[in-house]
């Protein structure tokens, strides 16, 4: 059996809300990239508002689809709340904001993971999800036990962060509307061949 016969039409219609979000947190990166930041205060506070803004994406895909609703308001919660924390603490030492980046890139590398496996059997592109968890999670904990911390590394795990969110929402919009059309070519084909005769 296909497992897209497990999948309901009604979330591969949100394929849209992830297409969106990975184009935004492409956008970020480039932006976080592309800037000369001086001071921890200032990737602080970037670093903060894209979480923020990524988790709000991430309760709004996880209220328009059903299935993994409670992973996708989960994380953009935990986004959420990682963003309140850098921007309260945005001048303090390199230590807790690599932390709260280290944490958030790794257990946004275990949700990709997750993801890749849950997906393979209707994503052909599952193994670049699982290469990108993977990497997430390694350099999470990287991030996280790194101790010769500078700006120029913070503002390079941002915008690596960023960008793998970005792919990572790019790979799940474009699975989700390559199970839709399977299943409207499915639900069509029997009564087109039931039309014809």
């Amino acid at each position: 059996m296909d497992s897209v016969d497990d999948i309901d039409l009604e979330d591969t219609k949100a394929w849209w809300v992830f297409l969106l979000g990975g184009v935004l947190w492409i956008l970020f990166a480039w932006v976080v990239l592309s800037i000369d930041y001086e001071t921890v205060w200032a990737v602080a506070l970037y670093f903060g508002f894209g979480l923020i803004a990524g988790g709000l994406m991430g309760v709004l895909s996880g209220m328009v689809t059903r299935s993994w609703r409670w992973v996708h308001v989960s994380f953009g919660v935990l986004s959420i709340v990682a963003g309140i924390i850098t921007l309260i603490w945005p001048g303090q030492t390199f230590l807790v904001l690599a932390a709260v980046i280290g944490w958030f890139v790794m257990l946004a590398g275990v949700l990709d993971l997750a993801t890749a496996f849950a997906t393979r059997e209707e994503s052909d592109l599952w193994w670049l999800q699982l290469l990108l968890g993977l990497a997430e999670v390694l350099i999470g904990f990287w991030a996280i036990g790194y101790a010769g911390r500078s700006i120029s590394l913070l503002v390079v795990w941002v915008g690596a962060t960023a960008l793998a969110r970005g792919i990572s929402s790019l790979f799940m919009g474009f699975a989700l509307h390559g199970a839709g059309k399977e299943l409207r070519k499915r639900m069509a084909g029997p009564s087109a061949t039931t039309a014809g005769v």
